[in-house]
């Protein structure tokens, strides 16, 4: 018998939560991969219809569960979501513009736009073990790439696909890791010896390149 209720719990960085029946009883154990559609990641107060079904250790979960249009939960501005994309977007274009200007080593580029892709890849493989319940990658290993260069990419993840984007202390401690980044990268540019460090590093690549 198909039922009626609203998502109590989630845990979206591992894909499962639990629905309060609005009949009433006990919660039932809601995984991902029950959502008959997957348009968008579940949160808490959406309303969703379900069957009551068992695990392989015969305990009550939800099945073919599908989202009804009574949620409560407000969502945020498309504006507000696009923000990370649009910094992470407008950063690579102005080192890009940059190194065209002759103003900044094509290194950087090459470093940056490198790492982004590969941050980018991490977080869609991520995603998909959340939804299929495989081996996680680590967020700290998400948050050092971002560190190291990789946060446009990172950027882009969490609002193309929806990802690390709506736990509050993942994303504070990304923009930390963001400053922390920016920070490095002003210092090399903008001091001596960073500059001096970063000429050095340019020589270097310069003179193992084919």
């Amino acid at each position: 018998m198909r039922q009626k209720g609203r998502i109590a719990t989630w845990k979206d960085d591992r894909g499962f939560g639990f629905v309060s029946p609005d009949a009433g009883g006990d919660q039932v154990f809601l995984h991902i991969t029950a959502f008959s559609k997957r348009g968008r990641r579940p949160d808490v107060d959406d309303v969703v219809t379900f069957e009551v079904g068992t695990d392989a250790e015969g305990r009550p979960q939800a099945k073919n569960v599908a989202f009804v249009g009574g949620s409560l939960r407000l969502s945020a501005p498309l504006a507000a979501k696009n923000i990370p994309l649009t910094i992470g977007t407008v950063f690579l274009v102005l080192l890009l513009v940059g190194a065209l200007l002759g103003k900044l080593p094509w290194l950087l580029v090459a470093i940056y736009s490198g790492a982004s892709l590969f941050t980018f890849c991490m977080y869609a493989i991520d995603k998909s073990a959340a939804q299929s319940g495989m081996w996680r990658t680590p967020e700290s290993t998400l948050q050092l790439w971002g560190l190291l260069g990789g946060w446009p990419g990172a950027a882009a993840a969490q609002t193309i696909l929806r990802h690390k984007s709506k736990k509050l202390s993942f994303r504070i401690v990304f923009w930390i890791m963001v400053m922390i980044n920016c920070s490095a990268l002003g210092w090399l540019l903008l001091f001596p010896e960073g500059q001096a460090l970063l000429s050095s590093a340019v020589r270097f690549f310069d003179s193992i390149a084919p």
